[in-house]
């Protein structure tokens, strides 16, 4: 039967408009991720650097609930994470299946991981230039907007492009929540099916993605750090 099926060849008249609407959904999910988890994970990634004993804004109390928080969601595995945050995502969303329920736990797995990368990229910042600006009267807020992040861009941008990657390997398992996407395009039309050939075009366009996505960052990051 299985020999049968794969001298058949898949029906791309039928599964054509399915693998684009997967195309979509994935798409869909991995942009709201990088803007949500991105500007949270960006706030919480400053409040680290700058909260640290070290840091322009001092305060052990904030850093190290942050710290704690980060180090609690950051190693948990997507798939743990979705069964973890079932209560939460059906109070917020108001339903546990579907593209918004597997958003908002990427959306969420995205900010803590976000967070540790802006805070290891700020790190690396001189510290000297910092120094330089405090004595010179300027207040943290100021440093932060003039100083820290333009000194961090290129990296932070690097940094980014990582994360986006990530967010895509998490669409790639919204399925099992059914959350659509091109990963569960995959199982369920090519590995279920013994489909390899719609497996294998999956897994090309999921190529295709990431390496726009890290020929684009590579360049902003060598743009940005070039001025």
């Amino acid at each position: 039967m299985n020999q049968f099926v794969l001298a058949a060849g898949p029906d791309w008249d039928r599964l054509g408009p399915l693998f684009v609407e997967a195309i979509g959904d994935t798409l869909v999910m991995v942009s709201i991720t990088m803007v949500v988890g991105g500007i949270f994970g960006l706030i919480l990634g400053l409040l680290l650097y700058t909260t640290r004993p070290s840091g322009i804004l001092k305060n052990a109390p904030i850093y190290w609930i942050i710290n704690i928080l980060v180090n609690f969601f950051r190693p948990i595995p997507f798939i743990i994470m979705i069964a973890m945050l079932y209560p939460i995502t059906l109070n917020v969303v108001g339903t546990t299946i579907g593209r918004e329920a597997a958003t908002f736990v990427m959306c969420v797995a995205a900010t803590f991981t976000v967070a540790r990368i802006v805070e290891q990229n700020l790190v690396a910042i001189d510290p000297g230039v910092i120094e330089a600006a405090r004595s010179m009267g300027a207040g943290p807020w100021h440093i932060i907007r003039t100083v820290i992040l333009p000194e961090a861009l290129g990296p932070l941008i690097l940094g980014y492009t990582f994360i986006f990657i990530a967010v895509i390997d998490m669409s790639a398992m919204a399925g099992y929540i059914g959350g659509g996407g091109i990963g569960d395009f995959a199982i369920v039309y090519g590995y279920r099916q013994f489909q390899p050939s719609v497996t294998f075009a999956a897994v090309i366009v999921i190529v295709v993605i990431v390496q726009l996505a890290q020929f684009l960052g590579n360049w902003l990051s060598k743009k940005v750090m070039r001025r």
